[in-house]
């Protein structure tokens, strides 16, 4: 009981470390520091309002500063701070008494939130745009004309893309360092989900979800990442650490590839570790070490010293081999080769992990080569910014547009409730909205609830604080504590950064203002009908429901899958050097496949009313992952061995493939209309595929390695085959059925 709780003590104790030293953390320190040393030092020098349109132009423009490449960063701030500067002019020209300015707030308030459709980062431009916007309606500078806030609110914003770019300058490594750590946890989580999976006693239903989560996670995070290190300038004086980061990163998305793969055919592993159990604890204790392993390189970050030895993991592939090889007379040499593949992907993984490690080292640009940028650029999703994308999007059957339209409405009735109910503070309403209102219903569900939860607790919290504190000192310090912690948390747990956040509101106000137990009580009615009027609109006001796109999701994904098929057909039977195109659809593949994911998620947390053939979508989102696992092994295989003269069997066997592809596209697109089923009733894999002569096979020769290996990929291949065929078929009845 003592060493349990002792454990949970040194875990969280690691994980409070982690997170300290974690970008999330950095980027609040300097929010903090750039939106309180203004406001500070006007207050020192007695020009409170000065300071104050510094530190918001300064919070205005931080929301774009998330992870990816320095200039993006950068263009992301300047765009923010331009929007920011714009808005608080016009802003500032409109008041609660002027019913004049309501269609006005509804048309800019569309306008800026329709920037959405230029991409996540232009969201959050746009959500800096939304925040000044309403700001400026509440806030009426006593000494400062509007164009001098609106000045000022663009010198805020230049002082904290200079902090930035400063802070980037000085720490060029942190956040490459703080996404790899990430990358190799998330590897780590899918591999100990893997070796689960092997165990029949296991609910491989739960598991298979739970894996699907963990890839989408995986997947954003290389997406991060990729861009962070293909994209960073190469006189940034780091170019060797970038390139072995990029090469490092090359063999973690190899191993996400080859811990997907399912070389093995679970029902036959099932058999076979039934009579073999030992087999089970064994793989299973080598995944787990070789998961262990890259949590180890995890934490010991840039200290090479710290990196792990390969011994247990030597030991594990050496006992495994040994007891193969003993049993090779008494298996059935299918059941033998079923083994050596599966520890075949095991010991390729555990090559990619000394990989790692060696390149963590002090090898030479020589030694490890050089990445070619030109051609990993290739692999970065490019954004499109033409002004056509306004046009295309501007319809309802546009999400964006839709809520962009939602938002508009919902703004427009709060800022009449609040004009005519005489809220204390009728901004905070407005501020709720644009808060909580997301595309989704789902996400925008969610952020309510936490809002209202943490606004509750945060306003208790605050009351008995400010009954017992009364020094404008402790009270400051504190509210600049809390605004630290809540823009900490503000993307790893919303509800806890709403209690900070209303700690922090409440903090300042009690050093401004008496009465702070009745601000406090308004806060949370104020939060409660924004959470309230954000709900109703994303529940009736042109809502945007899951179920009515998943379609258009799995069809990107079958389309992902179908060209890394070809790819691999093509390299199949072409050899030579992989091509840069078969890397750029694996990346698509496994992209397309979680976002799949996320948007079946999405759609599980709609109301039932409003989710259609749930369980059927959870089915062919399952078969479409299972047919990129059986891709992924295809192509692990492929890869990393030499393989025979591609036959003409095995042509016909990806045509076949390939046709129920493109009728899965072609349902799914024009719905059951006329369906019939491309190959009913074909033998092709009855009658053509190889005939595995259990004789023949069973007296190969040991000392024979060349027949082994063909065998081996006969085995390997034809299994695959054979899944592909199957999954591509079930996959294409069970669209038909889907309304």
């Amino acid at each position: 009981m003592i060493n349990t709780t002792q454990n949970y003590i040194y875990d969280q104790f690691k994980q409070l470390i982690h997170f300290l030293k974690g970008i999330r953390f950095a980027r609040a320190i300097r929010v903090t520091v750039a939106v309180s040393l203004p406001i500070l030092t006007g207050l020192k020098l007695g020009y409170f309002e000065i300071g104050l349109a510094l530190g918001l132009g300064a919070f205005w423009s931080s929301p774009s500063d998330v992870s990816g490449s320095v200039r993006h960063k950068e263009n992301g701030i300047l765009l923010s701070t331009l929007l920011a500067t714009i808005v608080s002019f016009i802003g500032g020209y409109l008041h609660y008494d002027n019913w004049f300015s309501l269609p006005v707030l509804g048309l800019l308030s569309f306008g800026i939130a329709f920037l959405s459709v230029f991409g996540f980062r232009a969201s959050l431009i746009s959500l800096s745009g939304l925040l000044a916007l309403v700001v400026s309606l509440a806030y009426e500078p006593k000494e400062l004309d509007i164009y001098q806030y609106a000045l000022l609110i663009a010198v805020g914003g230049l002082w904290y893309w200079l902090l930035t770019t400063l802070w980037h300058r000085l720490y060029s490594t942190a956040e490459t360092e703080a996404f790899l750590t990430d990358t190799y946890d998330l590897t780590a989580d899918i591999f100990t989900t893997r070796s689960r999976l092997i165990d029949p006693k296991e609910n491989r239903r739960q598991l298979q979800s739970q894996l699907l989560n963990q890839q989408s996670k995986l997947t954003e995070n290389h997406e991060t990442l990729r861009e962070i290190l293909v994209l960073t300038r190469k006189n940034s004086g780091w170019s060797n650490y970038q390139n072995k980061r990029l090469l490092i990163f090359v063999q973690l998305i190899d191993m996400l590839e080859t811990a997907i793969a399912n070389p093995v055919d679970y029902e036959q592993m099932n058999m076979l570790f039934k009579a073999h159990p030992h087999f089970i604890q064994k793989f299973q204790s080598l995944i787990y070490a070789m998961a262990a392993h890259l949590r180890k390189i995890a934490s010991a970050g840039l200290d090479d010293n710290k990196l792990p030895d390969n011994n247990d993991i030597e030991q594990y592939l050496k006992y495994l081999q040994n007891n193969i090889d003993l049993l090779r007379d008494n298996l059935h040499y299918n059941e033998y080769l079923m083994l050596q593949n599966f520890l075949g992907y095991q010991e390729k993984q555990f090559a990619k992990l000394k990989r790692i490690k060696w390149l963590l080292g002090e090898p030479s640009s020589i030694e490890t080569g050089v990445a070619d940028r030109q051609v990993a650029k290739r692999f970065i999703s490019n954004q499109e910014y033409h002004p056509r994308l306004l046009v295309r999007n501007f319809s309802f059957k546009s999400t964006i547009f839709r809520h962009s339209a939602r938002l508009a409405v919902t703004v427009m009735l709060a800022y009449v409730l609040g004009s005519l109910f005489h809220f204390q503070n009728p901004h905070w309403v407005l501020l709720a909205v644009i808060v909580i209102m997301r595309p989704g219903f789902g996400l925008t569900k969610n952020r309510a609830k936490d809002r209202l939860v943490g606004t509750l607790i945060g306003g208790i919290i605050a009351t008995g604080m400010v009954i017992l504190i009364t020094s404008p000192f402790i009270l400051g310090t504190m509210a600049m504590i809390s605004l630290l912690i809540s823009l900490s948390l503000l993307q790893k747990n919303n509800q806890a950064s709403a209690i900070f956040i209303t700690l922090t509101v409440a903090f300042i106000y009690a050093i401004l203002q008496p009465g702070i137990t009745t601000l406090i009580k308004y806060r949370m009615l104020d939060t409660f009908a924004g959470a309230l009027l954000s709900y109703v609109a994303i529940l009736w006001l042109w809502p945007t429901w899951e179920f009515e796109e998943i379609k258009k999701t799995i069809q990107k994904s079958v389309q992902a899958n179908r060209l890394f098929l070809k790819k691999i057909s093509d390299y199949y039977q072409q050899k030579g050097t992989i091509p840069t195109a078969y890397n750029v659809a694996r990346k698509q593949a496994f992209l397309e496949t979680a976002n799949l994911s996320a948007a079946y998620q999405r759609m599980t947390q709609e109301p039932k009313s409003k989710q259609k053939d749930t369980e059927k979508v959870y089915e062919l989102v399952v078969l479409n992952h299972r047919f990129l696992t059986s891709l992924a092994s295809l192509s692990t295989y492929i890869r990393n061995h030499e393989t025979a003269e591609a036959s003409e069997q095995f042509a016909q066997a990806i045509k076949k493939i390939d046709q129920h592809l493109k009728k899965l596209l072609e349902t799914l697109e024009n719905g059951k209309d006329n369906y019939q089923d491309p190959l009913k009733g074909d033998t092709f894999f009855n009658e053509r595929i190889p005939n595995f002569d259990s004789d023949k096979i069973d007296h190969l020769e040991s000392k024979d390695p060349e027949s082994v290996r063909q065998w081996q990929e006969i085995q390997l291949l034809w299994q695959q085959l054979q899944w592909l065929y199957s999954i591509s078929h079930k996959m294409c009845k069970l669209a038909v059925t889907i309304e």
